[in-house]
């Protein structure tokens, strides 16, 4: 009975009810796109959500953020999210993961689901997301919004057909710092996240069910004040061919035969101070590309983060920058390291 209107929907039907109960759906963020999504996900039936956010509401979020009420102030915004969604739809399994998405942690948190909405609000944590989401090769439903200005696309490493579109592929890398206002400075119109949202989750009951033309290669641009929707399509760019890969076990080899190898830890500082492999360098990510060609590649460099994510946006620029550089990665990076020689297996 709850879900009858749209098991009249025969491109659904029962089997895509069916998979959508069956499906795992991982919800970056609880705001103003997080909201909605999460309303919509619980009331179309999908089995499992997680909702992934560290924040607690402020009174400042009630304008977009449907999800809270005023007596919901100052409590953490996924237990309240939760909460509503067990009221909406008792059924629904919740997963709440109050935490901040990092690139240390992504995979971890996202490896879980089937695919991920992202609805965050930083930069960082949006390439942090993406990032885990081409490794694991799961769908990235994204979008995004400032003042009356809206972006929607689906990004995808390994598509079931057609070609794999990344948000790097579109984006490269993240804006310089300042040079993108945030909705705190610029402000937003509620009801246009809460036209996103929807929009978001309707990507993804296409891509649970199997059904229509998901915005893979696309991107849907919304101008709320002049009412205009325009498609964009997208084509990556040809990739440069992989960089070569050294396992844990033969970068030990190589420390033993060549001391002056250059290992390059592009972790942030505070990783790096909690454990790195002896005699690496700290170089972390955002200094590294801000200018790759100062970045001393002398011999053999071995790149790491802590995953892989960072190190293969760093061995990228590196490349680009020094095309007959001797650069490789660490697969697996400091945590497959950190498993193959540190007792404890953790830093």
């Amino acid at each position: 009975m709850r879900t009858a209107r749209q098991l009249r929907l025969t491109e659904i039907g029962e089997l895509g009810q069916l998979r959508l109960s069956a499906a795992r759906v991982g919800v970056l963020g609880a705001g103003g796109i997080g909201s909605p999504v999460l309303l919509y996900l619980a009331s179309t039936g999908v089995g499992t959500i997680g909702i992934i956010d560290d924040d607690d509401v402020e009174r400042s979020n009630l304008q977009r953020q449907i999800a809270f009420g005023t007596a919901d102030v100052g409590r953490p915004k996924t237990t309240v999210a939760a909460e509503r969604i067990r009221a909406l739809a008792p059924d629904v399994r919740i997963v709440e993961h109050r935490a901040r998405l990092t690139d240390a942690n992504a995979q971890e948190l996202l490896g879980g689901y089937d695919l991920i909405i992202d609805g965050s609000d930083s930069f960082d944590t949006r390439y942090a997301v993406a990032d885990a989401c081409d490794v694991l090769g799961i769908p990235l439903v994204w979008g995004s919004v400032l003042r009356f200005d809206a972006q929607v696309s689906v990004f995808w490493s390994r598509p079931s057909s057609g070609s794999p579109m990344r948000l790097r592929d579109v984006f490269p890398e993240p804006p310089a710092a300042g040079t993108v206002p945030s909705c705190a400075d610029a402000g937003v119109l509620g009801s246009l996240c809460g036209q996103v949202g929807s929009m978001l989750v309707t990507e993804a009951v296409k891509l649970i069910c199997g059904i229509g033309e998901p915005l893979v290669g696309r991107m849907l641009v919304l101008d709320a004040l002049s009412g205009r929707t325009r498609e964009i399509p997208l084509a990556a760019p040809s990739r440069p061919a992989a960089l070569p890969r050294v396992s844990p076990e033969e970068l030990a080899e190589l420390i033993a035969e060549e001391p002056t190898i250059t290992m390059l830890d592009v972790r942030e500082p505070d990783e790096f101070a909690a454990g790195s492999i002896p005699g690496a360098r700290s170089v972390p990510l955002r200094t590294l590309l801000a200018d790759p060609a100062a970045v001393d590649v002398t011999g053999t460099i071995v790149v790491f983060c802590q995953q892989g994510p960072r190190a293969r946006a760093a061995g990228r620029a590196l490349a680009a920058a020094h095309p007959d550089a001797d650069l490789r990665l660490l697969a697996g990076s400091y945590a497959a390291w950190s498993a193959a020689f540190e007792p404890s297996g953790t830093q």
